[in-house]
């Protein structure tokens, strides 16, 4: 497919969509239908180009694959339904409010995590089952499967698409920043295979966001989100050499990073920050901008990061928190410091199978002057992370500790 019409694909979709369930109601079906008409669209419009309206081109298309599909699941003939279909308009009111309507149903509280990531990358990002799978790095088949399941039980549950009622929106809201917070992570370090970053599944993190902040501007957790996914995108063109290998961000070329996406992100959080409504993605976002405002490593205000993750722990507690606080306070307070938070880490199961404990702790045993300790850390690290990148920098770093160890 043309790097054209994958644009108008992710401009198209959520509003086509939308269209399609505010008049027919059943997400399952109109979603199908939706990737057929796209199927179609991708023969036909490669021979004879892209209509000048394509959104409407897409829904009368897709709105006849349902009257098709209808009849020939009922066996007769429903004239009435074809002319409908004939006359269907892409949607009363602002065409972003379906997009964000999606965004809810998508994060709907009967799928699991997994689910609502995959169904909002396909609805709303308009990102076809090939590149969903790619991007989470499964086969087309097992996505196809769980997109498949998702939108079944979405239709069990008896979602329904439009506006939330009240009472449900903080809740469904939560669960929407969640998986946009997913989305942008899975993007910025992949979790496995060769490369390091999917700067598609960012940028679509991004610009989602962004759609919901538009949205929601009085969000203060949704404006942190957006300043953290622009603070942290900055960083990406520094984050590999030119062989594609992880480069730490201490070691970073600064003057490589996006300066208007920093100066973005910093501009949200002067706006909200003052408010006092402070929650966890302000925080994260917070301790980017920390970063982002050193010039140098050496400038770098670790007293404050540190503060700042001990307001994280005490809002959003988690190991991942744990984990970062322990490598502020280690540079703020010294190593064996912040090796004592993480201590309590080893016992847990889960935990001591995760890779990032124990790069953690083989950094912070480096600073501590145990190299022996730290070159066994490393390559526990090494052996359980899934990112072919990352065990190359673990392994190197492993290396590189030991001749630093050997007697001259």
């Amino acid at each position: 497919m043309s790097a054209g019409l994958e644009d108008v694909w992710r401009r198209e979709v959520p509003h086509v969509l939308g269209a399609l369930v505010r008049r027919y109601g059943d997400f399952d079906a109109c979603e199908d239908a939706l990737q057929e008409a796209m199927a179609d669209a991708t023969v036909q419009w490669a021979r004879d180009g892209v209509p000048e309206q394509p959104r409407g081109w897409l829904v009368r298309v897709a709105s006849r694959r349902l009257v098709d599909r209808w009849r020939g699941e009922r066996a007769r003939a429903d004239r009435e339904l074809r002319v409908a279909a004939e006359e269907v308009d892409p949607g009363p009111g602002p065409a972003e409010d379906d997009t964000l309507d999606l965004l809810f149903l998508c994060c709907h509280p009967s799928l699991s995590t997994a689910s609502q990531v995959a169904l909002a990358l396909r609805a709303v990002g308009g990102l076809s089952t090939e590149q969903v799978a790619a991007g989470f790095l499964v086969p087309t088949t097992t996505m196809g499967q769980r997109i498949s399941r998702a939108k079944g039980t979405l239709r069990e549950a008896g979602a329904r698409f439009g506006p939330l009622p009240a009472a449900e929106r903080p809740a469904r809201l939560a669960a929407v920043r969640h998986v946009l917070y997913l989305v942008f992570n899975e993007g910025y370090t992949v979790s496995r295979g060769e490369a390091l970053v999917d700067v598609s599944l960012t940028d679509e993190a991004i610009r989602l966001c962004r759609l919901l902040h538009e949205r929601l501007p009085g969000d203060d957790e949704t404006a942190g989100l957006l300043a953290l996914m622009v603070l942290t995108a900055a960083r990406t063109p520094a984050r590999t050499d030119h062989a594609g290998d992880l480069v730490r961000l201490a070691d970073q070329d600064r003057s490589l990073w996006d300066r208007r996406l920093v100066a973005e992100g910093v501009a949200i959080l002067e706006r909200v920050l003052p408010r006092g409504r402070v929650g966890r993605f302000q925080l994260e976002a917070a301790v980017a901008a920390v970063h982002a405002e050193a010039a140098r490593v050496e400038d770098t205000d670790w007293p404050q990061i540190a503060t700042l993750y001990a307001m994280l722990h005490d809002v959003s507690p988690s190991p991942a928190v744990t984990l970062s606080r322990a490598v502020a306070v280690g540079m703020a307070e010294g190593p064996l410091a912040g090796l004592a938070l993480t201590d309590p880490l080893l016992a847990d199961r889960s935990m001591s199978r995760h890779h990032r404990l124990h790069s953690v702790r083989g950094h912070l045993l480096e600073l501590a002057g145990r190299p022996g300790e730290a070159a066994e850390a490393y390559r526990v690290a090494a052996s359980l992370s899934t990112s072919i990148p990352e065990q190359r920098y673990l392994n190197a770093r492993a290396a590189e500790v030991r001749r630093q160890a050997r007697p001259s």
